[in-house]
């Protein structure tokens, strides 16, 4: 009886605390974009040299908090109009990792070192990886797919008022927010199950603080946890409260997060199994690096 009432606690407060976290973050980012056009964000990517273009690539990813279903496309787009492949391959790798809905979450949630260290070696890593790719040639990876109705600027962004642009930009964060609400209440009920139903023996023997090797075998746990990458923070907290590492739950987060089935499922159609590799060896290594860089310095 205790497990359910304690699943059901943490699944009430942790679902309240998300609600009020997305809507407020996506509404700041789509005010954000009301006075940043698309075309601009675009035209940074051409700015500066590799590791300035692939630095605004971060960023621009950092800016749009996107799913594998519109970052893709995205990428296509940015691909197509010849952006340059190491920046929008920067964008690619952070767009999921280090958006302003994912770092609010965790902050709140697991606390400023974790943020911290999560944040810091996943925008380098984008950077790195963006221009480690473009060094090494993958460009020719790119499988040459051209898509049509990819996202397309709002003609009316930016225009109006202030009260106008408030409207729309909460139109915006509440259109996100009824597309990611049942994949919010999955993930807190994954996260409510382990709270209230798994033992802490178990989750401490697989990724626990004394396990050397628990920080790379969550970065693999995480690939198939995937449903959101916003689900992936409620049962890393659980996760936490049962013992798993937080060095391991970041891991855990950026793995799913990143290297997701579905996203690398659709990555495979437009790129060769060379550059797909690459993808999924870095968004490990992001996670390794990012959970190790905790657990050291924290």
């Amino acid at each position: 009886m205790n497990s359910l009432v304690d699943s059901l606690a943490f699944f009430a407060v942790i679902m309240a605390e998300l609600v009020v976290l997305f809507l407020a973050i996506s509404l700041l980012v789509a005010l954000l974009q009301e006075y940043v056009s698309d075309d601009r964000m675009r035209g940074w990517l051409t700015r500066g040299g590799p590791v300035g273009r692939n630095a605004s690539g971060a960023v621009l990813g950092g800016l749009t908090p996107f799913c594998s279903c519109s970052t893709i496309p995205m990428t296509l787009g940015l691909l197509n109009a010849n952006a340059p492949f190491g920046a929008v391959m920067s964008f690619l790798i952070a767009s999921p990792l280090i958006n302003p809905v994912i770092i609010g979450l965790f902050w709140v949630m697991l606390g400023w070192q974790a943020t911290l260290a999560y944040a810091v070696v996943g925008f380098a890593l984008a950077v790195i990886g963006g221009v480690a790719w473009e060094k090494l040639g993958l460009e020719k990876d790119v499988k040459r797919v051209r898509v049509s109705g990819g996202p397309q600027e709002d003609a009316a962004r930016g225009t109006g008022t202030w009260q106008d642009k408030l409207r729309r930009a909460w139109g915006a964060a509440w259109g996100d927010f009824r597309g990611v609400f049942w994949y919010l209440v999955i993930g807190v009920a994954i996260g409510a199950a382990v709270k209230g139903f798994v033992p802490e023996t178990f989750i401490a023997g697989i990724a626990g603080p004394d396990n050397p090797l628990a920080i790379p075998i969550a970065s693999v746990i995480g690939v198939p946890l995937y449903v959101r990458a916003e689900t992936m923070v409620p049962i890393g907290l659980a996760f936490i409260e049962k013992g798993m590492g937080t060095g391991a739950v970041i891991a855990l987060i950026i793995g799913g997060a990143g290297a997701s089935i579905p996203e690398v499922s659709m990555l495979s159609a437009i790129f060769k199994p060379r550059l797909l590799g690459a993808f999924v060896a870095t968004i490990l290594m992001v996670a390794v690096t990012a959970g190790l860089s905790y657990t050291i310095f924290f």
